[in-house]
């Protein structure tokens, strides 16, 4: 368990600003006074009064700049922390006004920070109402399988098509849970390195490697990226697949029935799968993006009709 930030009494910034404003009005003063008692050259009355009016005059100005510049910022930004921490969606607008560059700076890594917990959460309900859903259908097989084997007199042919369903409806099951798996992995930064790229793809009767290269990601990182794109292709029907590296892009592209038009701007969202009666989980796509982007590396879909994606280094 993490140590807790110590709890111990520390002065508020305004309090800060105050002693401070407090200073700027005492020091001028008691400075003057000393000079007209010790050299007696100032007419005490007269310069007390000139001393204290520019003095407050520049007090003024200076705790407002300080409350424009420090505590104003400071004390929207917890605002919008808090309202990161219930969700508010409003928390990630900027502020008006940040008064400094560090505060800017604050600024900005605290909404990147409440734009990662957002879609953290977005994906993780998002694959909690998804699981719920998928698994009443392998859930409801096993549960009328289960009911029907418990009967002495089913036929063996019957038992052995209800314990195929129930197997079918098991392997499901897991491949939803594997890909959970996969996809929580998928967000953290694996080891850096570079490989070449015909050292992961063999090329064969379908795969043509056009040109080849160093690719600027660990093996372990690309090797699965490849596996994903290439089994798509050949899932959807593809027999030519083509892979180029040029310069810091590379590409996959096949002669496939293409992506269609209504499918192109879904096909990286969890879920979503045009193979569902087959067994597909729409987490294919997603888990690459998810791995790319956590290299500093991303992924889009160039040409929806040649299914050509295009990974960016």
């Amino acid at each position: 368990m993490q140590r807790d930030i110590e709890v111990k009494w520390r002065p508020p910034l305004w309090l800060v600003i105050a002693c401070t404003i407090v200073a700027m009005l005492m020091l001028p003063v008691l400075a003057l006074f000393v000079l007209s008692r010790l050299l007696g050259v100032f007419d005490f009355d007269t310069s007390f009064q000139i001393a204290s009016a520019g003095t407050i005059a520049a007090a003024t100005i200076v705790g407002w700049v300080l409350w424009r510049i420090l505590l104003r910022p400071i004390t929207e930004l917890a605002g919008r922390a808090d309202d990161i921490k219930t969700g508010e969606a409003a928390a990630l607008a900027p502020l008006d006004h940040y008064g400094t560059s560090e505060m800017q700076a604050l600024g900005r890594a605290m909404r990147e920070m409440g734009q990662v917990l957002q879609d953290r959460e977005t994906v993780l309900r998002s694959y909690a109402d998804h699981v719920t859903h998928e698994l009443k259908s392998p859930l409801t097989v096993i549960q009328g399988a289960t009911e029907l084997l418990a009967d002495p007199d089913l036929p063996e042919s019957d038992r052995q098509k209800m314990l195929l369903n129930v197997s079918d409806a098991t392997d499901h099951m897991k491949k939803l849970l594997d890909a959970q798996r996969a996809l929580a992995r998928a967000k953290d930064p694996m080891a850096s390195g570079s490989c070449r790229l015909s050292d992961v793809i063999d090329q064969s009767d379908d795969i043509v490697l056009v040109r080849d290269g160093m690719v600027p990601l660990s093996i372990d990182v690309f090797e699965p990226v490849a596996t994903q794109l290439i089994g798509n292709a050949r899932a959807h029907g593809a027999s030519r697949i083509e892979v180029a590296l040029e310069g810091d892009r590379l590409t996959f592209s096949d002669n496939g029935p293409g992506i269609s038009s209504g499918n192109k701007d879904r096909i990286f969202d969890p879920f979503f799968t045009t193979r569902r009666d087959n067994g597909g989980t729409g987490m294919g796509l997603s888990i690459v993006k998810r791995m790319l982007e956590a290299q500093g590396a991303s992924i889009e879909l160039a040409d929806a009709k040649k299914a050509k994606f295009v990974i960016s280094f």
